[in-house]
Parts: C-alpha cells; structure tokens; sequence
C-alpha cells in the first residue's frame, strides 16, 4: 500500500488512521479519490484541508469499523467497502465488535488493492446475478458453516479473527501461512475467476492450458486431496499444497498470493526499498522504483520483489519470528501469476 500524508501537516497517515497523529485532523480514506483525506470537523460535517468538499463518515464508523468517508451531499450512508456486507456479527456479544473490527480492516485493504487493479466492484445488492457480498457468520458448532465462496457471496468464519484459533487451524492443517487477508483474497478470487474467465470461452481455454481443466470433479478432486495429500513434486508447479486439489482451488491460491506481491511491491516503492547485499550472485539485489500496478511486465515486478522478500524473512529470522513469505515461487507459477497480471492488464 502507498504511504499516505496528512493534507494540513504532511505528517505520514496510516491506512486506518482517524486523525493525524501529529496535527490532530480528522482524516478517513475517499474511495471516490484513491486517497486518504483530512479535514476539520464543522456543525457534523467534515471540511476538506485542501479544497472546498465537505465530508461525511460511513455509517458503521459509528462501530469503530470504518474510517472511509463520502462526500455530504450524498444520501448513501455507507461507503464502498462497508455497502458489500450482507451478514455482520451479533454486536450484542461484547468480543464480536473487536472481530468485526480486525475483519473489517482486512476487506477494506481488499477492495483498496481491488480499485488499484481496476477490478469491477459491485454490491449483490445492486446485482442480484453478479454482484460480491460478505457474510461474517459464527460457526456455533455447525461443521456446514465454512470460510468460502458460493456465487458472489464470500463467508468468512468470525473465528478467523482470533489469532489464537487461527494459529490451531494453521498447525492442524500443516499450513505455513494463515492470514485474515489472505482468506480474503483468497475467496475473492473465486468470485472474479467466475466474473473474468468463466464466460469468455478464449480466456477459459488459455486457462485450462495454465491452470488445468476446471471440469474436473471439484468435490471428488478435494476429497482425494484430504485423503491422499499433494503430490511429493508440488512445489515444481503449485504455490501451495492446497493448490494441487483442483484447477479452481489452484486458481485462487496463485490469485491471492499475486495480490500478496503486488501489495508488497506498492508499499516497497513509497518506501523507496532497495536491496543489494555484500554477496555476489546478482539476482539477490533488488530495488523498486516503479508502482506495480502501472508495469506491463510481471517479471519486472517478480525479479524486483524476490530479493525484497527474502530480506524480509532474514529480518524475521533475526527477531525469532516466522518467515513473512514462506513459500517458493517456481517458474510454473510465476507464469501462473504472469497469466492474472496479463488477463488484468488487458
């Protein structure tokens, strides 16, 4: 993500961020301006620091969920990210708010980096047929409720929200990574696998070149996959272990992880990130001095991230924490990934 700056003091905001932490001004992030905004507060309006607008906050502000604003002469009362919630939490349980919460600020880092990429965004309650919604539901000892995507409509288990229990989930399943975001762009990338490829039978057959045949037997495909595992071979050709299950599954998690590096690659560029290490193989050194989501040329972006990362890790290492990125990026996906950049290019 970018770094933002306060309109009136120029001090660094945070994406979330109610008020300058320097200054003390009101700010929020304009959907409508791709851009964080601050502003002095005048008779429950916000007057912008810069020009004449006037602003309003979304509606579930009022939760301490949203920090985005809407300009005041319009009637909608929530913004972008907020209108494509279907389902909330039960807020009459003290500890859901604080979850909803930490939900909130994963999906609305999504749709940022969504709008970045250019994607459409529609509510479901604008398009019944094609739009995208969040249910966030309490499993409530029902083993039918499930973190997922059906049809526009992505469920995201309110358990995930506990770091303690999603720690548990990520060691009972062996998985490296297990990230409220990462959920998010996960299932999201179902919902634009139907929007972008599905019906456009030119696209869908370069996809089943790349990815697989998506005709093959999902449900058969994914309990094969829990009885029998990946292949030994996955990491030649598969981001993951859960991407060997199905072309669909195989999709999203390429997906999801692209969003990873594009993500981490804006936020490479504000900070002015470069590496060149005392060693003499070459393709250690990196340095982005370009905003991803303006290049063409995925490799550029991948050669450019790769050795950004692997300091990241060393950084982690050196504090006795986790690898950041703790997954290899074989050349059969990154032509993966190379597929999405180019679909989303064109």
């Amino acid at each position: 993500m970018k770094i933002f700056e306060c309109d009136n003091c120029s001090y660094p905001l945070y994406f979330e961020n109610l008020r300058c932490e320097k200054c003390g001004h009101f700010s929020g992030y304009s959907h409508t301006h791709q851009d964080m905004k601050t502003f002095t507060a005048a008779n429950g309006f916000f007057n912008s620091d810069t020009d004449a607008d006037v602003f309003k906050y979304c509606k579930n502000s009022g939760s301490g969920v949203c920090n985005w604003i809407l300009p005041a002469r319009e009637e909608i009362e929530y913004c972008l990210a907020c209108s494509l919630n279907r389902i909330i939490p039960d807020l009459s349980i003290k500890e859901n708010t604080e979850k909803w919460q930490k939900l909130e600020i994963a999906k609305h880092r999504l749709v940022y980096q969504l709008q970045r990429l250019g994607l459409p965004i529609t509510s479901r309650s604008k398009d019944s047929k094609n739009g995208l919604c969040f249910d966030f539901v309490a499993k409530q000892g029902d083993p039918k409720v499930m973190t997922g995507h059906n049809n526009g409509i992505i469920t995201i288990v309110l358990s995930e929200a506990d770091t303690v229990h999603r720690e548990y989930v990520k060691k009972q399943l062996s998985e490296p990574y297990r990230t409220l975001i990462g959920h998010f762009r996960h299932e999201v990338g179902h919902y634009y696998w139907s929007l972008l490829v599905s019906e456009n039978q030119k696209i869908l057959s370069e996809f089943r070149e790349v990815f697989g045949d998506e005709r093959v037997d999902y449900s058969h495909s994914l309990k094969n996959h829990y009885q029998f595992g990946a292949p030994s071979n996955w990491t030649e050709s598969f981001i993951s272990q859960y991407a060997t299950s199905h072309p669909w599954e195989d999709w999203a998690e390429t997906w999801a992880h692209y969003l990873h590096i594009m993500d981490m690659t804006e936020t490479s560029n504000y900070f002015g990130v470069e590496v060149n290490p005392r060693v003499k193989d070459p393709t250690f050194k990196g340095k982005v001095d370009f905003d991803p989501y303006e290049i063409l040329d995925f490799h550029k972006i991948y050669k450019s991230w790769a050795p950004i990362s692997l300091v990241i890790n060393s950084l982690n290492r050196s504090m006795g924490v986790s690898d950041m990125y703790p997954f290899v990026v074989s050349q059969k996906v990154i032509q993966k990934m190379n597929f999405i950049h180019n679909l989303l290019t064109d």
